[in-house]
């Protein structure tokens, strides 16, 4: 922080969720006093980096972006060792970080304004973008470098300083992205990493009166906590908050394109995705021949060590997930479900390990879902035609993605325009986004402006509308 490496009188360890007796390092924990430190780091360096050049920012931003693309694989094995996810798909997030900043170099050179006539003779006005301030950035265990990402490269774009807080089970690529961000010249102050709790350092940032905006990724409980304190102080504030995701399965599908895009949506990288295929919606017609082939496919999965060449399905990220998963589980069987899969598994190396699951023959109004249970599990309802199919799809608080299969243009057009969602995937995983555009949801998913793409600067920008008399 303010250009300092600093320690702490504590340190966690980073253990592999691949093999618990691999320990990745051990990382400082910050209390409210450093943490309150970066924010004052993060204020002094605001003026000056909030009137740096454009030229300066892309200079920045560009190399950061190329370290990251330049260091993909070597920087995908340290996050599948941190994270568990398999190497293609570590190798991949590390990838589109390094897009996301290139993106932003280049969207610094962009900031553009607008003069239009006043309706008052003799008069213009203006019309330009300001930084807000210092930015309070709070992202989860999933995506540890994606989504550091593209709340860090926009952040600095517009002029922002920032203090990030990375969750606590992921601290080594946020690590990462410090060191690589001081190699590419930024200067002291203007980005600061602070390691710890969200009840210390999470709550520092919330309250702080030198933090102007906070933009957060996690949980619905905290994300809404947040938020309430974030608007009784006045600060300008950002959610994503999760979804409860559907895929729908018309009659007309291509069957092995339907079971290939849900296996991706709901299985790949362990189910642990905001935006993963929880709520299999599926129309009579089709049911028995793709659950049956779904089944098929998900129990052939490979699950095991994320860095095996063999896996195709890591461990989930640590005994906390696990435990949830497996409560998530029993609730369903409870409430009637019958559960294929979902069995603890003991591998060669001690790790937190599940088989898929799928729950078979559920109400929507089951808990199984309603709540998300952010791991390897899916659940399957039967539908009897596209309208019961588009009215399940919406019946949820969350609203961030949705999709459907269908060969049908008619559908695909009516479900685009109808269904309750903030992005829409045709015959295409619901999980899985481009750098370039907008991520966000509806209800109970998100809040506040888009993140990514250009969108991104409604949120990290201030307008101003200036009127001028030449006298």
């Amino acid at each position: 922080m303010g250009g300092e490496w600093i320690s702490s009188s504590r340190a966690l360890p980073n253990i592999n969720p691949s093999d618990t007796n691999d320990v990745i390092g051990e990382f400082a924990e910050a209390d409210a006093a450093l943490a309150l430190s970066a924010i004052q780091a993060a204020r002094q360096a605001f003026r000056e980096w909030s009137r740096s050049s454009p030229q300066q920012r892309f200079d920045v931003l560009d190399a950061a972006g190329a370290a990251l693309l330049a260091r993909k694989d070597e920087l995908g094995q340290l996050l599948a060792r941190e994270e568990g996810k398999i190497p293609a798909e570590a190798i991949g997030e590390v990838t589109r970080a390094g897009q996301i900043f290139k993106f932003f170099a280049a969207e610094a050179l962009r900031v553009g304004g607008e003069i239009v006539p006043s309706v008052r003779p003799g008069m213009s006005v203006e019309v330009t973008r300001e930084p807000v301030g210092v930015i309070g950035l709070i992202t989860p265990w999933n995506f540890p470098i994606a989504i550091p990402a593209w709340k860090i490269a926009p952040a600095l774009a517009y002029g922002n300083t920032v203090v990030l807080k990375p969750a606590e089970m992921v601290p080594a690529c946020a690590w990462e992205i410090a060191k690589i961000l001081e190699q590419a010249g930024l200067p002291a102050g203007v980005f600061n990493l602070v390691m710890g709790k969200g009840s210390v350092v999470g709550e520092a940032l919330v309250s702080s009166a030198d933090v102007d905006a906070i933009s957060f990724t996690g949980s619905v409980s905290t994300g809404r906590a947040i938020g309430a304190r974030c608007f009784a102080s006045g600060k300008k504030f950002q959610l994503e908050m999760g979804g409860k995701n559907p895929m729908v399965i018309l009659d007309d599908a291509d069957l092995d394109n339907a079971i290939a895009v849900t296996l991706n949506g709901s299985f790949f990288s362990t189910g642990q995705r905001c935006t993963a295929s929880s709520r299999l919606i599926v129309t009579a017609g089709i049911y028995d021949k793709f659950t049956e082939g779904l089944l098929a496919q998900m129990q052939a999965l490979r699950v095991g060590h994320a860095l095996d060449a063999t896996t195709q399905m890591g461990p989930v990220v640590d005994e906390r997930q696990l435990a949830q998963n497996q409560k998530y589980l029993q609730i369903a069987r409870d409430e009637g479900a019958q559960v294929v899969g979902g069995e603890l598994l003991k591998l060669r190396s001690p790790g937190f390990y599940m088989a898929p699951a799928l729950a078979l023959d559920t109400e929507n109004a089951m808990r199984i879902n309603r709540e998300e249970v952010f791991g390897p599990v899916a659940s399957v309802v039967r539908a009897k035609d596209y309208g019961e199919a588009l009215a399940l799809a919406n019946d949820t608080d969350f609203g961030l993605s949705a999709g459907i299969c269908t060969t049908s243009l008619k559908y695909a057009t009516h479900f685009k325009r109808n269904v309750e969602a903030g992005m829409v995937m045709i015959n295409a995983p619901t999980a899985g986004v481009d750098y370039h555009v907008p991520f966000g949801g509806r209800k109970g998913s998100s809040f506040g402006p888009r993140e990514q793409g250009t969108y991104a600067r409604e949120f990290y920008t201030s307008v101003k509308t200036t009127y001028i008399n030449p006298l």
